[in-house]
């Protein structure tokens, strides 16, 4: 059975993007390969028949230069999962380094190409392609008229920017009929702290630290919103998430939201600006007056096809089927 290397620069222990596309991806492709998944690649894990898929092009450079020194211009395709595309490859020469020694790269929204071609230049587009990631769809639920529940799900760290929640909090702390919850550990104490103080200033607002991805994924589909306030992203999750299970988003205008979303979706505000995301929650609380929502909906419902979980696997063989054959 040919061999399949996945390289992640977080494993089970992150709970984070990176370590559920791997997983997701093992599972996806084990019925026809031998699939490891792994922080880093040693040399003495070469065999005669395999591929890797590096999730990463900074953080799992390491991986990556050692694989080309072993099979040179064969087997390799690098992953830009977020920080890598939007901010590595414009400075850093190792996340360069390994879209070069790439024979296929792989992004996981629809804006991203563009991104590279900017970022770049256009001529790593020919080998670039675009696969979706997925998840399973959920019975979307019925949700109570006499409030509003929204969610935002992300690690407490400076790409999520947890900020515009928090100042958004404040500005609806007078609204009792709006709850806000927030799942995801501190990666940085002082955003924690920040939190923290959040809680204590708005009522409403709850920070639930980290939580299982089966609760956190019940959680999203008991909400009637999820919000995503990020400065940066790849293609996240728990935007897939939510669409699979009819929960609307309100995501910041960047790249990485819209190139999941699509580029005429009505629940965008500027990034950081927590008053925007205030009002978009306020209008979707007022549904019976506001069409926001019931758009935001049926927006969602026309993206949902492209996270199936069928989509992702066949695009996954395609790739992988390309790097063997591509000797």
């Amino acid at each position: 059975m040919p061999q399949l290397v996945i390289v992640t620069p977080a494993l089970r222990d992150a709970n984070n993007g990176n370590w559920q596309t791997a997983r997701r991806w093992q599972r996806h492709l084990r019925d026809r390969y031998f699939v490891r998944v792994v922080k880093q690649w040693p040399m003495s894990l070469a065999c005669s028949d395999c591929a890797m898929i590096a999730l990463h092009a900074r953080r799992s450079a390491e991986s990556i230069a050692n694989w080309a020194k072993v099979y040179p211009g064969q087997r390799l395709a690098v992953v830009l999962t977020g920080t890598d595309i939007y901010r590595d490859i414009g400075s850093d020469e190792a996340a360069r380094r390994s879209l070069q020694l790439a024979q296929k790269l792989v992004v996981l929204q629809e804006a991203a190409p563009a991104a590279l071609d900017a970022a770049l230049g256009p001529d790593l587009r020919a080998k670039c392609r675009v696969i979706f990631q997925s998840t399973t769809p959920r019975r979307t639920l019925a949700k109570p008229a006499h409030r509003l529940r929204a969610v935002m799900v992300g690690h407490l760290r400076a790409e999520k920017s947890p900020e515009t929640l928090f100042a958004a909090a404040r500005l609806l702390a007078e609204r009792p009929d709006i709850y806000l919850d927030h799942i995801g550990e501190a990666l940085d104490p002082a955003l924690g702290e920040a939190a923290q103080a959040t809680m204590r200033a708005s009522l409403n607002y709850r920070w639930l630290g980290g939580l299982p991805h089966e609760e956190t994924r019940r959680r999203i589909q008991r909400a009637h919103l999820l919000i995503h306030c990020s400065r940066m992203e790849g293609g996240a999750h728990v935007i897939m998430e939510a669409v699979a299970c009819g929960t609307p988003v309100l995501a910041s205008r960047i790249d990485g939201n819209v190139g999941m979303l699509g580029a005429d979706y009505a629940g965008y505000f500027p990034w950081g600006d927590a008053a925007a995301l205030a009002a978009l929650i306020e209008r979707c609380r007022h549904a019976d007056a506001d069409p926001l929502l019931a758009t935001l909906k049926r927006q969602c419902a026309k993206r949902a096809p492209l996270f199936a979980p069928d989509a992702e696997r066949t695009a996954l063989h395609s790739l992988v089927r390309e790097l063997l054959e591509d000797r």
